[in-house]
């Protein structure tokens, strides 16, 4: 469910005066991942490492407040869920959309997930939730390294966003570079770093 809330009501407010009417309210951190434990898991369970990777953002996101609420257009929606975007490549060999809602039940997410991107890369036609979830989105670039990526201010898509390339391997462990753009209105630099940490967190925790 997403419904318009009043600024003045939150603990946003300040944030909302300063940035809304910004030319760029967009800020990019960037970060390197420790991903071995995913690839140990998805080669011990034969599970999706972007999968894997997905939910543990959904999980690390719900630890903060801020993520629930967005700037969209002039408007401050609150959201009661949230839901992670993948990008999929279609049989015409083209890009769609898919949301996948979160679930604290890492079976549930994965089913959802391995349901709906089939689904999207069968069809072509993307997956919106925006309606009603709060989505976080991601880009894999797979085919190559990368150190990070830094998004455009579009004025439409405010929503956080992750960008990721190849994992790497140095000595026995894996490391994974992102870029994390999110819109100042919705959090700050301190709510951002409470998520990449609780991200880290939530990748070493996984069994």
């Amino acid at each position: 469910m997403a419904r318009e809330i009043n600024p003045k009501d939150t603990t946003r407010a300040s944030a909302y005066e300063l940035w809304m009417k910004s030319p760029n309210p967009m800020v990019t951190f960037f970060k390197t991942l420790d991903v071995t434990n995913l690839i140990r898991i998805s080669k011990r369970q034969h599970l999706k490492f972007n999968m894997m990777l997905d939910y543990c953002i959904g999980k690390a996101a719900v630890g903060v407040k801020e993520f629930y609420v967005l700037p969209v257009g002039e408007k401050l929606i609150q959201y009661d869920t949230i839901a992670v975007n993948t990008i999929v490549k279609n049989k015409e060999g083209e890009v769609s959309s898919c949301d996948i809602l979160y679930s604290d039940d890492l079976e549930t997410f994965r089913q959802e997930y391995m349901k709906y991107t089939t689904q999207v890369a069968e069809t072509g036609q993307d997956r919106d939730l925006s309606n009603d979830s709060m989505i976080i989105g991601t880009s894999a670039i797979v085919d190559t390294e990368i150190d990070g990526a830094v998004g455009m201010n579009s004025g439409i898509f405010n929503n956080p966003f992750i960008i990721w390339g190849k994992y790497r391997k140095k000595g026995f462990r894996y490391y994974l570079p992102i870029s994390f753009q999110f819109h100042h209105t919705q959090m700050d630099g301190a709510h951002a770093g409470r998520f990449l940490e609780n991200l880290q967190n939530e990748i070493n925790r996984m069994k």
